[in-house]
């Protein structure tokens, strides 16, 4: 099923207490997005905890996801890793599960050269699973310029891009670079800058905030896709404090937490080396 312009979840990988995998709360968040319109699915990315799960883990979360949503709603696995050899395993995995596409980071800490960066997304593209390619320099500490995004583009296979620069002007900038016939997708990473992303020419977001207001995260992109920019506004005015709220700690501790006490999980546990929120942020609220 093809990805979709719109709001994708980056949803979290819900835990028991003892720190293992809780699947009947994924089924039931896996439904809660399907009936709350979501768009698209990020599973295993950093808010799924992703770094932190083994493969036989990894299968079980896909496993339940194409159970639940396949051919409902468009399944975007994160395989991205430091490690080539890893990625591949992981995107290998992903396509024998059933997996619509791939989520693809850029190599964090080693900093690769722009070279590298497009040959490390064209050899993904290759094996086969189309690759959403994911720029967020404030944790990867290497930045995938417009140029290289524009190079990358041209391989059939690379679908599209979540851009977490914070950079608002990056997406007119790609729009402008791309050739006539590179429809490639264009998703925010940032919650608070989603929708203006959208009106200056993307496709949609991968959220965090939509774990716990798909709904609303869904109407947001429609109205930016739109254009309207005051029904825009008036739907995201009421979740200004929410997206800042979810960031208060490293995520998905905050968004964990909050899905908690909406009764979608069954505990707010994250596996080390993240913990639970801080108790001094709950008496900040």
């Amino acid at each position: 099923m093809p990805m979709k312009q719109g709001s994708s979840c980056a949803i979290i990988t819900p835990m028991t207490n003892e720190g293992k995998l809780d699947i009947p709360s994924l089924r039931k968040l896996l439904k809660f997005h399907l009936a709350s319109e979501t768009d698209n699915l990020c599973i295993l990315g950093t808010t799924g905890e992703a770094s932190v799960l083994n493969m036989e883990e990894r299968a079980q979360v896909l496993t339940t996801a194409v159970e639940e949503v396949k051919g409902k709603i468009p399944i975007l696995a994160g395989t991205g890793t430091i490690k080539p050899e890893a990625v591949r395993e992981m995107t290998l995995q992903a396509i024998e599960l059933g997996c619509d596409a791939s989520l693809v980071v850029t190599p964090y800490y080693v900093k690769p050269p722009q070279r590298g960066l497009i040959k490390h997304f064209t050899d993904m593209a290759d094996i086969g699973l189309p690759v959403v390619m994911y720029n967020i320099p404030g944790r990867s500490q290497v930045d995938l310029s417009v140029e290289s995004t524009v190079i990358c583009a041209q391989h059939p296979n690379i679908i599209g891009l979540k851009d977490a620069t914070g950079d608002l002007d990056r997406v007119q900038q790609i729009r402008q670079s791309l050739a006539a016939e590179d429809d490639l997708l264009l998703y925010s990473g940032e919650d608070g800058t989603s929708s203006e992303f959208v009106m200056r020419g993307g496709d949609g977001c991968i959220s965090v905030t939509a774990n716990v207001a798909p709904k609303a995260i869904h109407d947001l992109m429609m109205a930016s896709l739109a254009g309207n920019a005051e029904l825009a506004k008036n739907i995201n005015k009421p979740m200004l404090d929410l997206h800042k709220k979810l960031f208060v700690e490293s995520n998905p501790i905050p968004v964990k937490y909050a899905a908690w006490r909406m009764g979608l999980i069954s505990t707010p546990y994250c596996r080390p080396p993240l913990s639970d929120l801080d108790a001094k942020v709950l008496q900040r609220r």
